[in-house]
Formats: C-alpha cells, structure tokens, sequence
C-alpha cells in the first residue's frame, strides 16, 4: 500500500474522525485542555504506527499538560480504536503538537490590525 493511496488516506480520516470522539467525550483526565482539536493523522503503510497532530488553544502550560494526559491516554485510545475500526494492526499512537491553528489565528488577528490601521488613516485624511 502506497503511502498516499486512497485507502490510507481513508484510514487517516477515520482515524482522525474517532480519535477526536473519544478526546472530547470518552477522555476524563482533567489535564487535558477543552479546546483540543486533533488536526491530521498519518497512519503508517503497515498500520503499526500512527502520528497524531494535536492543537490546543491556550497558554504553553495548558499545552504541555494536554500532552502528558494524551500520551497517558494513549493505550486506552489505542483500545478504543480497536473496539471501532476494524484493521488488521491496530496503530501505536505517537503524538505531535501543531501550532498551525494558533498560528493562522495570530496571522489573522495581524491582518485585522493592519486594516483597521489603513481604514483609520483613511477617515483622518
């Protein structure tokens, strides 16, 4: 199985669909930040090992902390998974914090600025 093939890239979507089911509902550990969003999922070719991207909304702390919980869940999850989605292996889950949600944000808030500035410079003239 290739790696962009259209089964893996079904298999990653599935897998991020119930990862992020069991995040906010099944998961009780209170470090682990509301506003936590799983944004992609690479599932190996072999279906053993599987790169989770997580994004959490709020300060370095909250970040680090959701980090030891997910990584304290992960063998629930990983069971979890098993109960849901039928594959022959199922996946080892190795967590990586993305900042490209709080990034696109930041850009955002910056371009808002910017243009208020321009709008303001405009109503003075």
């Amino acid at each position: 199985m290739r790696k962009n093939s259209i089964k893996n890239t079904r298999i990653n979507g599935e897998v991020q669909k119930e990862l992020s089911r069991l995040i906010t509902t099944e998961i009780k550990d209170p470090r682990i930040n509301p506003m936590t969003s799983v944004v992609a999922v690479e599932v190996a070719p072999d279906l053993k090992n599987a790169k989770v991207y997580i994004s959490v909304l709020g300060d370095e702390e909250s970040r680090q902390a959701t980090y030891q919980g997910l990584k304290s869940a992960a063998s629930f999850m990983r069971s979890q998974l098993a109960r849901t989605i039928n594959l022959r292996n199922t996946p080892e889950l190795h967590f990586i914090m993305d900042q490209s949600i709080e990034y696109g944000v930041n850009m955002s808030k910056l371009i808002d600025d910017v243009n208020k500035g321009l709008k303001d410079d405009e109503k003075d003239e």
